[in-house]
């Protein structure tokens, strides 16, 4: 059977590592799991079918999508603790298939839409049964700003897409996971955010730290506003009137939510827009500046051309000037902030079939 592995490297670029030997696939899968859920050993039942990894990072934090025909991922005593990924946690959402997950003394029983939270620093047990797909987050513990034994009463609990903090997890991570190779940096940053202040309001209502609904139902509803935000942003219509109407609240409480954010809900909108006008003028150089306001929402080219100066202290022309004049220059500081980098893809992809093992398209 011919066999070839291709790994993608943290600059973007691929790599062959060549044909492994006969028999081999079954391993090469086991270590994709295992560089993705952090278990050792991995047990892949029947013979090896089809499967894939994809993995992409953000900062700290790594997206993963898994799918196959099934696995159980166990990490033992002897193997927890033993890497550099100890003080990580897995979140994950189960997309397709069925999943139970063990750990700290819990099982969770998982199906489509919940999301469960697995810390690679102890033993845990990982069952898909069929064939499956799951998206997962990947991140240090201490971005949760949780000590071990708050992460041990959060870990192996079902998320379910049926509660009030899971029906915003569940799309949030979806759309982080899915989007990561596709959407603007900063507005990955966003989301990758929104997803940490989720599951922090999540381990706060698991450890009792959050009151009624007050503080942690206000900022689940903000997060979610936001996101609506950013989905709609290149629709001229997007005002605070449809944004409260769209989640079934008045316009004062819509005002009142913003309070904490340094900005009214207009100029939020605003500066959401300027920064995705910024990132297009430097990436799309042949794109009038006219088109790049209109297709961020802007019905005024002339009221784009002052705003944009207000925030940045430069006109469009002049900030495209500078990207132009200097290659790079489009990453570097400005007033305002700048374009953040797209951060590479690094994956892992394998798909087996009865010919072969392949990788990622480049």
């Amino acid at each position: 059977m011919a066999t070839d592995v291709r790994e993608r490297s943290s600059r973007g670029g691929i790599r062959t590592t060549g044909a492994p030997p006969a028999g081999r696939e079954r391993a090469l899968w086991r270590e994709a799991l295992a560089r993705t859920l952090g278990a050792a050993p991995l047990t892949v039942p029947g013979e090896p079918s089809c499967g894939t990894v994809r993995t992409s990072a953000l900062g700290r934090l790594r997206t993963a999508t898994v799918e196959g025909g099934g696995l159980s991922a166990l990490r033992s005593g002897r193997t927890a603790g033993t890497d550099g990924r100890a003080a990580s946690v897995v979140v994950t959402l189960l997309d397709t298939g069925a999943a139970r997950l063990e750990q700290d003394g819990r099982e969770a029983v998982l199906r489509p839409g919940d999301v469960v939270v697995h810390d690679l620093a102890r033993p845990f047990r990982l069952a898909l049964p069929g064939d499956f797909r799951v998206k997962c987050l990947v991140l240090p513990r201490d971005v949760l700003g949780l000590s071990a034994s708050e992460t041990a009463q959060v870990t192996a609990r079902r998320f379910g897409a049926d509660t009030p903090l899971g029906c915003l997890l569940s799309p949030l991570l979806a759309g982080l996971v899915d989007g990561a190779g596709e959407y603007a940096p900063h507005t990955l940053k966003l989301m990758a955010r929104n997803a940490v202040d989720l599951l922090g309001l999540l381990a706060d209502e698991v450890l009792g730290r959050s009151g009624a609904q007050t503080p942690g139902g206000d900022r689940a509803l903000l997060l979610r506003i936001q996101e609506y935000i950013d989905r709609h942003l290149a629709d001229p219509e997007l005002t605070p009137e449809v944004i409260a109407q769209a989640h079934h609240i008045s316009l004062r409480y819509l005002h009142k939510l913003f309070e904490g954010e340094d900005a009214t809900v207009r100029r939020w909108i605003q500066r959401r827009r300027l920064r995705e006008c910024r990132h297009d003028l430097a990436l799309h150089r042949h794109t009038t500046i006219s088109a790049v306001a209109h297709r961020w929402g802007f019905t005024s080219a002339a009221h784009f051309s002052r705003a944009f100066r207000a925030a940045y202290g430069m006109s469009p022309r002049e900030w495209r000037a500078v990207q132009e004049s200097a290659p790079g220059a489009e990453h570097a500081p400005a007033a305002g902030g700048a374009p953040s980098d797209r951060t590479p893809a690094d994956g892992y992809r394998l798909r087996r079939t009865p010919a072969c093992v392949s990788s990622p398209r480049s």
